[in-house]
């Protein structure tokens, strides 16, 4: 027969962990609406700086910048975005699986790493990769600050040519459910295409000093802005899959509980009937 302290002592467990995952949930939900609204607000940015790249390309020698440069590929640089903690379902691992991936299909070549986040760390740092830079717990610091020494570590290895190519490896907010990983190529740049004879439909703006003096701040702006808005998904991203990965342990833990209480009544029954019948059984020895 089940030990009844036993039972009870399992049933208060689960509860204190039912009451943690559900702090956690509420916690990552409160999280998850204000990484909603980053990204929401950054979006009017990145869409105007697609429009001035645009009306640009048109109007300078864009080709010739060193951020456009296309060549041979024989270094590749991959930035991978995770978080620091886990508790968050597959959202790590499909960001790790997906930077892998990209590694298996350039095999032979030289591969470098710039990993933001404890468990791209942990997972890379035993393997024979070359890391340019880590950035560990960076979660309370998704800013523009941090976006821009990323983006300058990036754009240093791509312009001394380094790196031939630059893949951003993040998860991208679908809903509080999906987070599909993303892998895009970060640099060579590749603007907006402009049809031949056709004048881009952009507002006409006058440059001063010029476009070709503007667009080199331009791009780099733009690398800037890309990864942030990299950044503000994987952070949604990472909440979103922490309160579903939370909701489903408490609803677990629940269930558990259900369980558990149903033992101990059916444990405890047993053990009052044994009683009983003890009981009973004694009073009949006395009789006779």
């Amino acid at each position: 027969m089940p030990n009844l302290k036993d039972i009870k002592r399992s049933i208060a467990s689960v509860k204190n962990t039912r009451q943690i995952t559900k702090a956690m949930k509420l916690v990552a939900a409160a999280k998850l609406r204000r990484a909603q609204e980053a990204v929401e607000a950054a979006r009017p940015y990145a869409s105007k700086m697609v429009e001035l790249m645009t009306s640009i390309a048109a109007r300078s020698d864009s080709e010739s910048h060193p951020l456009l440069s296309r060549r041979d590929v024989e270094n590749i640089l991959i930035v991978v975005l995770t978080g620091d903690k886990g508790l968050c379902g597959p959202f790590n691992n499909s960001i790790l699986k997906t930077a892998q991936q990209i590694i298996e299909e350039n095999e032979g070549k030289g591969i470098h790493l710039l990993l933001v986040g404890k468990k791209s760390v942990d997972f890379f740092r035993r393997r024979p990769f070359k890391i340019i830079k880590s950035i560990v717990d960076y979660g309370k610091r998704v800013n523009n600050a941090m976006a821009e020494e990323i983006a300058g570590e990036v754009m240093e290895s791509f312009i001394s040519e380094k790196a031939d190519v630059v893949y951003l490896v993040y998860n991208k907010f679908k809903n509080v459910v999906v987070q599909e990983p993303q892998a895009v190529s970060l640099l060579p740049l590749e603007l907006p295409p402009v049809e031949e004879g056709s004048q881009p439909q952009t507002v006409d703006y006058e440059y001063e000093p010029s476009a070709n003096e503007i667009l080199d701040d331009l791009l780099k702006s733009y690398v800037v802005s890309h990864i942030y808005h990299a950044m503000l998904e994987s952070a949604a991203s990472e909440h979103g899959a922490r309160m579903t990965a939370m909701d489903a342990a408490t609803r677990n833990a629940s269930e558990m509980i259900a369980e558990l209480t149903l033992k101990y009544n059916r444990a405890r029954q047993a053990a009052i009937t044994t009683e009983l019948i003890e009981v009973v059984a004694g009073a009949d020895a006395l009789e006779g």
